[in-house]
Formats: C-alpha cells, sequence, structure tokens
C-alpha cells in the first residue's frame, strides 16, 4: 500500500509517521537493535480424507517474541522439534510467516517489516541476512564446484563475475581456512569440517549484517566442532556480524552466545544473558536443560533431572503452560492459565506463574 502510516514499534510505543512504499517501511529511531521478532506465528495446515481438507494445524511457532542486537550473538535453544529451525527460516522469508511482525534494520538505517515486503524486496534483503544450515552435505549442491557453490550469491546478486567472482571465491575460502587451490573440487571430496567451512563462506560472500546458524556443528565431530565454533567468533569480531545461534546442545550455546532464549514446543519460556540463564534459571525447563549438561569441573556435582511424560505434539498442545504436563513444581493453575513471557529481573525474562517464587539448580547451585 501506498501513503503514510502511524507505526507502534514492538516493545517502543509510537515512533511517529513514517513513510512507506509498497508494503517497505522507512525510518525508526532505535539503538542497536537489528532484529525484532513480535508473536511469531508459524502454523502448518493439517489435511485429511479423500479432500484434503484442513483439519487443524500444527503450530510450530506460537508467539514468539525476541530481540537481537547488533554485533551480539543470541542462542536459541532447545530440544529437537520445538521450532527453533522454523523460527529461523520464517525470519528470512523461507516460510512465510503466519502471524506476528519481523522487524529489521537495513545497513541505512530503513526498517522494513520483513513478512510484509514483496518478494523481489525480500531477494535484495537477502544480502543483508543470510543462513547456515545445519547438514553441510545435503546444503551443498553435489554438481557444482566449490568455486561455483560458494560464487554463486555473487552471480545471483550481480556483485562480481569472471576473475573478480575468482578471487573473491578465494579471499573467502582463505578467510574460513580453506586452500583455494580446491575451488575446482566437488563437495564429496571434502570431510564435514571442511563442508560446513564452504558453506560458511558462501554465506559471507554477500558480506551480510546478520546470520542465522541453524546447529551448524551438531552433525560434525567434537572436535572440528571446537574448530568451526572458533572460527565462527573470529570472523564474528573481525566482519562485525550479528548471530541467531540455533542448538538443541546447551553447552555449545554456552560458549558462543551473548544471551541465550530457551523454547519448548513454539514458545520461548526464558530469555536473559548467558551467565545469568545458566546459573539463574527460572524456568522449570531451563533447569531440566542444564542438568543435562556435564560440569566442566568434575568437583561439580548436579541432581540430574529427568522429565517424565512425553513432550506434548504441537497439533494439540495441553492448555494452560505447555510444559505442565512435564513440570515438578506444577499447581493448579498451571493447567488453566498460560503464563506470559514477562520481566522476572533485569534483562530476565521467562514465562512461568511462579518464576519469582522458585529456587532453580544452576550451574554452581
Amino acid at each position: 500500500m501506498g501513503g503514510r502510516d502511524t507505526v507502534r514499534h514492538p516493545q517502543r510505543g509510537n515512533v511517529g509517521t513514517i513513510q512507506f512504499v509498497g508494503d517497505k517501511g522507512a525510518q525508526m529511531d532505535t539503538n542497536d537493535i537489528i532484529l525484532e521478532v513480535k508473536d511469531l506465528k508459524q502454523y502448518f495446515p493439517i489435511y485429511r480424507g479423500f479432500l484434503q481438507r484442513v483439519t487443524g494445524y500444527v503450530k510450530a511457532v506460537d508467539g514468539v517474541s525476541f530481540s537481537i542486537r547488533e554485533n551480539e550473538v543470541l542462542g536459541l535453544v532447545g530440544e529437537s522439534g520445538c521450532g527453533k529451525t522454523t523460527t529461523g527460516r520464517s525470519i528470512l522469508r523461507l516460510y512465510d510467516p503466519t502471524g506476528g511482525e519481523i522487524w529489521y534494520r537495513k545497513q541505512n538505517g530503513e526498517w522494513v517489516e520483513v513478512s510484509r515486503i514483496s518478494q523481489e524486496e525480500m531477494k535484495l534483503l537477502r544480502r543483508e541476512m543470510r543462513m547456515i544450515f545445519q547438514d553441510p552435505f545435503s546444503s551443498l549442491n553435489p554438481r557444482l564446484t566449490v568455486k561455483d557453490i560458494i560464487g554463486e550469491p555473487l552471480l545471483i546478486h550481480d556483485v562480481a563475475r569472471g576473475k573478480e567472482m575468482e578471487d573473491r571465491v578465494a579471499e573467502l575460502m582463505r578467510a574460513v581456512g580453506l586452500d583455494p587451490a580446491y575451488m575446482r573440487r566437488y563437495p564429496h571430496e571434502f570431510s564435514g569440517g571442511q563442508r560446513q567451512r564452504i558453506s560458511l563462506a558462501r554465506t559471507l560472500s554477500l558480506s551480510p549484517r546478520l546470520i542465522i546458524a541453524d546447529e551448524p556443528v551438531s552433525a560434525l565431530d567434537v572436535s572440528i566442532q571446537a574448530q568451526v565454533l572458533n572460527l565462527l567468533q573470529g570472523l564474528k569480531d573481525d566482519l562485525g556480524l550479528t548471530l541467531m545461534f540455533i542448538a538443541h546442545d546447551l553447552s555449545v550455546v554456552e560458549h558462543v552466545s551473548d544471551r541465550i532464549a530457551v523454547m519448548y514446543v513454539g514458545k520461548i519460556v526464558e530469555i536473559a544473558e548467558t551467565e545469568e540463564v545458566l546459573r539463574h534459571p527460572l524456568h522449570p525447563y531451563t533447569e531440566a536443560l542444564i542438568s543435562a549438561v556435564p560440569p566442566a569441573d568434575p568437583d561439580i556435582r548436579l541432581d540430574r533431572i529427568v522429565l517424565t511424560g512425553e513432550v506434548p505434539s504441537p497439533a494439540n498442545p495441553p492448555s494452560g503452560c505447555i510444559f505442565h504436563p512435564r513440570c515438578r513444581y506444577v499447581k493448579d493453575i498451571c493447567s488453566q492459565q498460560e503464563p506470559k513471557l514477562t520481566k522476572v529481573s533485569p534483562d530476565h525474562d521467562a514465562s512461568c506463574h511462579f518464576a519469582a517464587e522458585l529456587s532453580l539448580q544452576g550451574i554452581e547451585s
């Protein structure tokens, strides 16, 4: 739509009158926030019967809200199937969100609502917003050489061609610790760690500002995981990158993240600075995750918390608190009323009715 509208930016109130061009927002006055997600929903229809009628929805992401500061690493952690990857793909419009808002601050300072812009505008925006996929083998085209894989974004966005592209590919390969002499080899000729470095080089080819890393080390050996994590941290510092780091391993997230958001069955249940979450968890699910991580100090003994029951289906979530069927602190209100993600202490949010009352086990408790 055209014309002028007054926009109320998430958590910042009225930011004044801004100019829309098509469906794209213009200037907004914020501080260091680069991405703000507000009440994001991603529902997938369930089809049944001969006529394939919609009989329900899988609520893969159900009302997720968070923000990421520039040059920050936000770790998104939770067990498999909780909606972490779907959240990342929805932010990049690989899935069109069912609802909510995704605000991104471009390099020129202009704010855009990602879910409202056209696919052509989204293509341009993907020069600044990129993704590293979980499986480095399936995400690389086996019929293309490394030079073609890394250089493909440069061709699509008409950034470089010919000798200029080859020089840029060589530069990127050196940046991720690969020998440019191998650029004419194919993905199957590399190890898992080397393939993930190729994926990282492709991601960096357009000099992005925001990278969504979807479990980039989960398919790698432990020794290779450390190398790739250290490489990511070094590149983040050198290039001024902002990362959303998705993982199910809390110890990996602890190593790289400035803040941690804990996700369970499509909802964020806790978010705070990394040390705060690990030392002073406020949600029982976070406590259970922490208890499953072997401490680095052998003298530290944690009581292992074994959750009972099964993870609820996102197609048929329980009433009230999504975690209450497995929570050892459950009370009547938990099955009747859904807790909202609220600020319990400065910079520490949790969605638990008793977050301010419980004394939960952290890494030094």
